[in-house]
């Protein structure tokens, strides 16, 4: 590729997200936010002062600006945050995907960018969309112009950077995460692209159960909520009228609205159902209610946190890998995102329905915890405080204690409830269900033997 195609190609891709975007641009590129104050969410990391705020508005440290990676689920302003870095600072803007450019693209930006560096003193932003998917080598030709700042690079991935992203560039790079937009927010973008000039210019309007399935639909993702409103408005102009109805955007959506509130009576009682759901042990109503919620664009990491309760206060230690597979589907979800992240939750799902159940863990901890609000619980046996620190010795603390592992069973007797708990504390009761039956003669032996003195064998 010649340098004056790759400059011409560089051109139009930063004239694509600028406000002079085209009528015939998809209503996302066009309503691209212009400036910090047009961007909805993600205050955190626009706070005045922080380290992406900076570079937006072309504040620079002693050595320069800094390259960022921006991490985050799609249609969180990734992309637009990259092109304010550039715009707002009068920076030169470089856009490359990582699916379709290689090392030799990557080298001919640093070149060009070296060169306006040199001749305009204009310093260049290059963005990497979906830098994940480069590979170590591929990445590993972004670090003489980032280490020596010929470029800014504004990186964005959908995937842990710790994971993707080789740890020289992590260290030469602010790592910024941004989140999902609240419904709040996505209502707003809908709002705004209907009556701004940019937009849909006041020549629709919106009937408010169509907005309510955009928002739900969008799953805090802008774009989505942007594409799908347009289509809606396409369906909308082929019938030949001005409103944009529930109908319209379940056309164009190819998806018929579930009848859920994600912010009313129903998310909670759906929610409540699964879980009752999977405690009463039906799997398939369990699989039902989990296809509500996803259906309805539920947030499946929301999902995730109340699989891993369930199947803690549910499950316990009846089976204490319901617990393993609820946490390792909650930490997939939040890296894999929809609609795959159906699959793993179904999975957790499944496995908590089917497994034996006991709350004994659950009605444990909040008998303990009575106990304490009641005022029970005296002070720390003077044998089981801490005796590491000057002057401990003085005080008692430590003396008497017996070093469990000396005992012939690895178990002695031992006071380790404060006074006013003996002898009745009694809040562990395993249940004869799956693996806890195992634990329910073992918890018996060992109370045994560190109250009563008998032998835990």
């Amino acid at each position: 590729m010649s340098d004056d195609l790759f400059s011409s190609r560089l051109e139009g891709e930063r004239t694509s997200g600028s406000a002079g975007a085209s009528a015939m641009a998809p209503l996302a590129v066009r309503m691209r936010p212009r400036t910090l104050e047009e961007v909805r969410g993600q205050g955190d990391v626009l706070k005045p002062g922080s380290p992406l705020r900076r570079l937006i508005e072309g504040q620079a440290g002693a050595a320069g600006p800094m390259s960022a990676i921006l991490w985050g689920p799609p249609g969180t302003g990734k992309t637009t945050l990259a092109h304010l870095a550039a715009n707002s600072a009068e920076r030169r803007f470089v856009e490359l995907s990582a699916i379709t450019a290689g090392v030799k693209d990557v080298r001919q930006a640093m070149e060009e960018a070296g060169r306006h560096l040199a001749m305009y003193g204009r310093s260049t932003v290059l963005f990497l969309d979906e830098i994940h998917r480069f590979s170590k080598a591929q990445q590993d030709a972004l670090l003489p112009g980032v280490e020596n700042r010929t470029v800014i690079l504004v990186a964005a991935t959908t995937e842990n950077p710790s994971f993707s992203v080789i740890a020289p560039l992590l260290s030469r790079s602010v790592l910024v995460t941004l989140t999902s937009l609240d419904d709040a927010q996505i209502a707003d973008v809908i709002g705004a692209a209907l009556v701004d000039e940019r937009g849909l210019d006041e020549r629709f309007t919106l009937d408010d159960d169509a907005r309510d399935h955009l928002v739900r639909m969008a799953g805090g993702d802008a774009r989505r909520a942007l594409t799908a409103l347009e289509a809606g408005a396409g369906v909308a102009t082929d019938a030949g009228e001005k409103t944009i109805t529930l109908a319209h955007v379940e056309q164009a959506m190819a998806a018929a609205a579930v009848r859920y509130d994600r912010a009313g009576d129903q998310h909670y009682d759906v929610a409540s159902a699964l879980i009752k759901s999977m405690r009463g042990s039906d799997v398939d109503a369990a699989l039902h209610y989990l296809a509500r919620m996803l259906e309805a664009g539920e947030d499946p990491r929301f999902i995730a946190r109340r699989i891993v309760i369930a199947a803690s206060e549910d499950v316990g230690m009846a089976d204490p890998t319901a617990l393993q597979t609820a946490v390792a589907a909650m930490h997939a979800v939040a890296q894999i995102g929809m609609p795959e992240a159906r699959i793993i939750l179904a999975q957790a799902v499944v496995h908590n329905a089917i497994a034996p159940k006991s709350n004994a863990a659950y009605a444990a901890i909040n008998a303990a915890i009575a106990d304490v609000r009641a005022g029970r619980g005296g002070a720390v046996p003077p044998h089981l405080r801490g005796s590491g620190y000057a002057g401990a010795t003085q005080l008692g603390h430590g003396a008497g204690y017996t070093y469990t592992h000396d005992e012939p069973d690895g178990v002695g007797p031992q006071q380790f409830l404060p006074d006013d708990l003996l002898p009745d504390a009694d809040y562990y009761h395993p249940t004869s269900r799956g693996w806890e039956e195992r634990l329910g003669e073992r918890w018996r032996r060992l109370r045994a033997a560190i109250r009563g003195g008998e032998s835990a064998t």
